[in-house]
Formats: C-alpha cells, sequence, structure tokens
C-alpha cells in the first residue's frame, strides 16, 4: 500500500511540474496562480444553460478576480485553521472521494459476506411462510375474557376442520390488520424473528398442514404452512443484494473500513484523515473537475465566513451603520403608497382600546410587542390578540378596514368583541427601521464595495489576457 502511495505521489509532483505548459497561468491574485483549466471549469459551471444573466469572458474574469480576493484575505485571517471549516469540509471531501475507494470487487465481496451471514442466521431449518388468524387477548384479561376468546378461536378451527377456506376466514375474523386482507399470509420469516411460542409451532409444521389453536402472549393463533425453503442460491439473490447494499448506503462502511485497513497495516505512521487526502489527491490528479471542485468547496467555504465577517453579518448587527446610511440615502427610500406603522388587535373587552393606547403612547415601536404582552398577556386569560407591522394595503384586514377605508369584512376571533387599530399612517418612510430590509441590504452592497476597493489596492493581481482571450464564451462553446 505504501508503495502505491508513493507513486501517486510522484505521479502529482510530475503533473505538478508541467502544469505551467500545459495548463497556463490565466492570473495571479496575492501570488497565488489561477490555471487555465480551473479558470474554464468556474466559468462554464456559472455560464450553463440554465444562468439567465451570462457574462463573456471577460466580464466573468473581474467577478472572479473579485473571488480570489476575498479567498486570499480569509487565509490571512487563518481561516481555514479554523475547527469547524475543517470538519465541514472534510465531511464534503469524504462524500465525495469514499464512492471512489470502492471497487467493483468489493461491491461483490461484500454481497457474499451479507449473503453468508443471512445464511449462517437462517440457520439448517430454512425459512417458512406461515398464514395465521390471531385473536387479540390481552396478558391481563380476565378469566371471563379468556374463556370467551377461547371458545371463539375453537369454534374458528371447527369451521376450518369442517372444510372452511382459511384465507377468507381470516379476512373475516383475524384482529393482525396488517395481514387479515392478504388472508392472514405473513412473509418469510427464519428463526428468532418473531414470538418465541409462534416460531415454536410455526417450523414444526410442513407445507398445507394446519395447527391447533394455540396461546401468544399477543393472543390465540391458528398456523396454516405456506410454503417451506432454504435460502436461495447466492446468483438468484444477487440484484436483491446488491440494491439492500446501494439502498442502505453500505459503501460507505465499505470505504471506510478499507481506510481503517490501510491504517492499521502503516503501524501508526498514517491517520485517517492522511490516507483520505492521499485518495483525494490520487482522484485529482486524473480527474481535474474533481481535483477543481475540491478546491471550488473549500474556497466557498472560505468566502462564506469571510464575507459574513466583512459584509453580511457586520451590516446586519450594526444599527448605528444602518441609520446613518438610511440618512445619507433617504431620498432613494420611498413607497408606491402610504404604509401603515402600527398595531391592529382585536380586544374582549371595549374598554382595553383605550388601555392599549395609554400603554403604547411613550413606547418606541420596537418595543410595543413585549410591553403588550406584559400588560395584556401575561397571564392564561388573553386580554388582546395583536399584530404589529408596517403594512401596506392587502396585508392586514383590520387595517384594510379602519385605516384605508376598502370595502372589505374580516373574522372576529371567538371570544373577542371589537377590533381596533393603533399607530400612525406613513407616506414615506420616517426611519430607518421603516424599510430595515432593504436598508441592510443596501448597506451590505455599499461594504461590499468599498471591501473589494480595499483588497485590489492590498494585494497584487496580475491577469495574463493572451492566455484569456485562449478562453472560448459560453457562446462560442454553444455554436
Amino acid at each position: 500500500m505504501k508503495i502505491i502511495f508513493t507513486i501517486v505521489s510522484l505521479l502529482f509532483t510530475l503533473a505538478a511540474g508541467a502544469q505551467t505548459t500545459a495548463d497556463p497561468v490565466v492570473m495571479t491574485v496575492n501570488g497565488v496562480p489561477v490555471y487555465r483549466s480551473e479558470f474554464i471549469y468556474s466559468y462554464n459551471k456559472n455560464n450553463g444553460e440554465e444562468v439567465i444573466d451570462r457574462k463573456t469572458v471577460e466580464e466573468f474574469a473581474d467577478l472572479y478576480v473579485n473571488y480570489r480576493l476575498k479567498v486570499a484575505a480569509a487565509l490571512e485571517a487563518h481561516l481555514d485553521t479554523m475547527a469547524s471549516f475543517r470538519k465541514e469540509y472534510l465531511q464534503y471531501r469524504d462524500r465525495q472521494v469514499l464512492p471512489a475507494i470502492v471497487t467493483d470487487a468489493d461491491v461483490m465481496a461484500e454481497a457474499h459476506r451479507l449473503y453468508d451471514v443471512q445464511k449462517a442466521s437462517i440457520g439448517p431449518q430454512g425459512l417458512v411462510q406461515p398464514a395465521h388468524i390471531l385473536l387479540r387477548l390481552s396478558q391481563k384479561a380476565s378469566a371471563k375474557e379468556q374463556e370467551a376468546a377461547k371458545a371463539r378461536i375453537d369454534s374458528i378451527y371447527g369451521v376450518l376442520q369442517n372444510g372452511g377456506d382459511f384465507e377468507q376466514l381470516a379476512k373475516d375474523f383475524s384482529q393482525d390488520p396488517g395481514t387479515a386482507k392478504r388472508g392472514g399470509l405473513l412473509p418469510w420469516i427464519a428463526v428468532n424473528q418473531t414470538l418465541k411460542e409462534f416460531e415454536e409451532v410455526a417450523f414444526s409444521l410442513q407445507t398445507g398442514e394446519m395447527s391447533k389453536p394455540f396461546l401468544s402472549p399477543a393472543g390465540y393463533h391458528i398456523i396454516l404452512m405456506k410454503g417451506r425453503k432454504q435460502l436461495e442460491p447466492f446468483d438468484t439473490v444477487l440484484n436483491d443484494i446488491l440494491k439492500f447494499i446501494e439502498r442502505r448506503n453500505i459503501r460507505e462502511s465499505i470505504a471506510l473500513r478499507k481506510v481503517d485497513a490501510i491504517v492499521k497495516v502503516s503501524d501508526g505512521s498514517k491517520t485517517n484523515e492522511e490516507v483520505m487526502q492521499q485518495y483525494a489527491d490520487s482522484i485529482a490528479a486524473v480527474d481535474s473537475d474533481k481535483k477543481w471542485l475540491f478546491k471550488e468547496y473549500h474556497d466557498g467555504l472560505l468566502l462564506y465566513e469571510e464575507s459574513n465577517r466583512m459584509v453580511w453579518e457586520k451590516a446586519a448587527k450594526d444599527e448605528a451603520g444602518q441609520e446613518a446610511f438610511f440618512k445619507a440615502n433617504k431620498k432613494k427610500y420611498k413607497w408606491d403608497a402610504p404604509r401603515y406603522r402600527g398595531i391592529a388587535y382585536f380586544v374582549r373587552d371595549g374598554k382595553d382600546v383605550k388601555e392599549v393606547e395609554k400603554c403604547l403612547k411613550k413606547l418606541d415601536f420596537e418595543d410595543w410587542n413585549e410591553k403588550l404582552h406584559a400588560t395584556f398577556n401575561a397571564d392564561s386569560t388573553k386580554r388582546i390578540r395583536a399584530e404589529k407591522g408596517i403594512f401596506k394595503r392587502g396585508d392586514n384586514a383590520v387595517v384594510d378596514r379602519l385605516v384605508f377605508k376598502a370595502d372589505t369584512t374580516f373574522k372576529m376571533p371567538e371570544g373577542f368583541i371589537e377590533a381596533a387599530v393603533y399607530g400612525k399612517k406613513l407616506k414615506a418612510p420616517k426611519v430607518y427601521t421603516d424599510v430595515r430590509g432593504l436598508v441592510v441590504s443596501d448597506y451590505q452592497e455599499r461594504l461590499e464595495q468599498e471591501w473589494i476597493a480595499d483588497l485590489r489596492r492590498r494585494y497584487a493581481v496580475v491577469i495574463n489576457y493572451d492566455v484569456l482571450k485562449t478562453i472560448p464564451s459560453y457562446a462560442d462553446i454553444t455554436k
């Protein structure tokens, strides 16, 4: 095994040495080369048939520079050393690598192993397929209930002995709903798969033989033996075993056992992670798409973490920044129709309408829900039912009726007697919280632009336009 991985490592080194001639560098970002094959992989993936806003090669190159700059910033911040990053990336890498570790011979060996285990568990008694009629009886049943059940099962048995149809009687009287509709038929069973009392009787019967009524923890049974057999030959059930392997994702277990075996043979010189990385490297050496897929996911995770830190989460949490951005761009935020900033609510007692107004009069809009709950709904009796928001026409029927004077109706909740509103009708947003979602989105875009400008100042970018011109556009590929 050590020889194999040494050869793989040598091939990978030789391939890297020839990279610059067979796979020239399109650009270098912060000293890190981007090869033509990587750029083409990313360009084609992001400009496929389903993409509406396809980019030219030159347009995509500009966006790709931004992408590589952000990754460079993430690496400089050592985000790739975070335990959370390592865990998520390795889980993804392993999902890609594990299936490739398993050969057809491995699968066939596993199929034989599963067959042998099944054959051993069945044992020399083989399999039986019984049909049964069950009259359920609780283990706590009274003597009277037991006598009644015994009398009834004996009556059914008497009918069967006189030529009664087992299948029809099972449908009519069996209290096992799963099998009654099939005339009492059970699936093929082996030893130790069902109740001991049931099993002892079932395996004592020959095909076509019927048991006398007997008692198990489930109740009274009568069994008709429909068939007996040994496990079919391996070749006969192979397709079923292979389907079972795929359905249960046993391939992954096979792969993990192979990795564990390599680690064990190495006498501690290799860890599971090192073996998985060697497998990943060997796959990448012969499959460029997989190589760039690994890198894409690795760098994509870094990009997400750094973008979240520098833009998304930063903007979402910076309320002072949101407010300042709104004030500086207030003219941008307009509504096509008035809004109502307030609450629509129902009360059980008409006196609470005035109480709600008194309660909220001097409070900030953001604090209304908490105050309403504490004042009116703190105990088991909910005095009001309220919806708070910035409503446009059509958002809330109560607001439509009472504020916008629309000809609409609403249903009064059970137990409530009056609907009311409290708030203010606005022609345009007054504060940033009136349009927080839009402000945050625009603020994030501003931070993104500033961040990219800073990265372009900090990191050197060199584009090889001669190589870039050799890359076919999506339009050229599809001609």
